[in-house]
């Protein structure tokens, strides 16, 4: 396989394959193809890999399988490579196979025979399953972290933002609304993704170190010990069962990240026509705008309208893992590709939510365009319910107040109608007191 130029300080002697055997050649056009960008995304799972083999290393010791004195080399020289890797001064690429072969080179170049002895009871199968939880835990806990802020900008800006504005279905002027309740709807909705979150988390929180490549292994390994070092709830069982989730815990995952990414891109809508010239109900901040190329008038919602578009990489990487999953049960090579949809789509959905809380915080609310918006019409529905009120059947209200529905506003303000709207979170009745209840339950969470 092809060397790049790192510094020799970064180096390992060349590994070669831990599957090669003797007297069989290789062929450079199949290496590639079985490699793939392998290597390249075994970096966001390196730092996870590495902190795995410690535990595995650790559970050795306790069976007597490595000395004492073995495994506190061994952590030590996974903690320089931890170092060296983080600052730069060790490359993961086309050099090694994966990550999990780096790992064992880099050992067995510095520690001789007591780094050859690192993968003993365990496979590069439950390997990258321990990483991808490890790395899958603490995505989710960042999701979580991000939906915390957004809901909590929403729920102040619900307080310090109560202007009218009109309220739409069809994308047709309905009835009298208003900023807090629009930031009090992405307030409701970010806490329950930030549950969401937690709720994956917990399902995935639990450690397959030690089902090998599917069967177990030949030595009584301390799973518990493991599983207490990398900070799991629990002990995934079945090393069977381990194989079968591949897919299906990643793809839990995208489903929630993908719950908030839709959230994001239904918001980004809103922004998108709240910003045009026929809205005006909106300004943002301008680091969220970019100039056209060719039209010196134009600032543009980009940041907006990539953050709508977002969705589709969680979409497609859930899509590409479903698709790989039509397979016997036992490890198949096909589940290397569950990688890069993960991981493009975890990467992509992330930078857009991050910059969300700071866009909500800055944006700009044009109070006079959304109350010029505000036509007389929109009042019908106040009429017909105060006439329900009042003893009409409402099919009859219905039909009285949508004959006269142009002059249905006569008189009255958009502080009337939201003023009125007393229904338990509704204008007058928001509930954000409930709201911060359970938002303070889940930010301490």
């Amino acid at each position: 396989m092809s060397k790049s130029s790192s510094s020799s300080e970064s180096r390992a002697p060349d590994p070669g394959l831990l599957w090669q055997k003797p007297g069989v050649e290789t062929d450079a056009r199949i290496m590639r193809f079985l490699a793939g960008d392998d290597v390249v995304l075994d970096r966001e799972f390196f730092l996870h890999d590495i902190e795995a083999s410690r535990a595995h290393v650790e559970g050795l010791a306790r069976i007597g399988v490595v000395t004492s004195g073995e495994s506190d080399a061994i952590a030590r020289e996974l903690d320089r490579l931890a170092e060296d890797f983080s600052s730069g001064a060790f490359v993961l690429d086309a050099q090694y196979e994966d990550g999990h072969s780096a790992i064992e080179a880099r050992l067995t170049a510095r520690l001789g025979e007591a780094g050859r002895k690192v993968h003993a009871g365990r496979s590069r199968n439950d390997q990258i399953l321990v990483a991808t939880r490890l790395w899958l835990k603490a995505r989710l806990s960042a999701l979580h972290a991000l939906c915390i802020d957004v809901a909590k900008v929403c729920l102040e800006r619900a307080v310090a933002d109560v202007l009218p504005m009109p309220g739409y279905t069809h994308l047709q002027r309905a009835v009298v609304s208003s900023t807090a309740m629009w930031y009090a709807g992405y307030a409701e909705s970010f806490i329950d993704n930030a549950q969401r979150a937690l709720d994956t988390r917990a399902w995935i929180d639990t450690n397959p170190l030690g089902t090998a490549a599917g069967y177990g292994v030949n030595l009584a390994l301390d799973r518990e010990h493991t599983t207490r070092a990398l900070g799991f709830a629990r002990m995934q069982v079945s090393p069977i069962y381990a194989q079968l989730s591949r897919g299906k815990f990643e793809m839990a995952a995208l489903d929630a990240l993908g719950t908030v990414l839709l959230d994001l891109r239904r918001l980004a809508w809103d922004l998108s026509l709240f910003t045009t010239a026929e809205f005006g109900f909106v300004h943002l901040p301008s680091e969220y705008t970019t100039g056209s190329s060719i039209m010196p008038n134009k600032r543009n919602p980009d940041v907006v309208e990539l953050m709508r578009a977002s969705y589709a990489s969680v979409a497609a990487g859930r899509t590409e893992i479903e698709q790989l999953l039509s397979l016997p049960s036992g490890y198949q090579r096909d589940l290397q590709f569950s990688k890069g949809g993960l991981c493009h789509g975890f990467t992509r959905g992330m930078a857009a939510l991050e910059l969300l809380p700071d866009l909500l915080a800055r944006m700009q609310w044009n109070a006079a365009a959304m109350r010029a918006a505000i036509d007389p019409a929109m009042y019908a529905t106040d009429v017909a319910i105060e006439a329900a009120v009042a003893g009409v059947p409402f099919r009859d209200a219905y039909k009285q107040a949508a004959a006269a529905a142009d002059e249905a506003g006569r008189g009255r303000t958009p502080e009337q109608s939201l003023a009125a709207r007393t229904s338990p979170g509704a204008a007058a009745d928001l509930c954000l007191d409930e709201l911060r209840v359970r938002w303070e339950k889940l930010k301490n969470t």
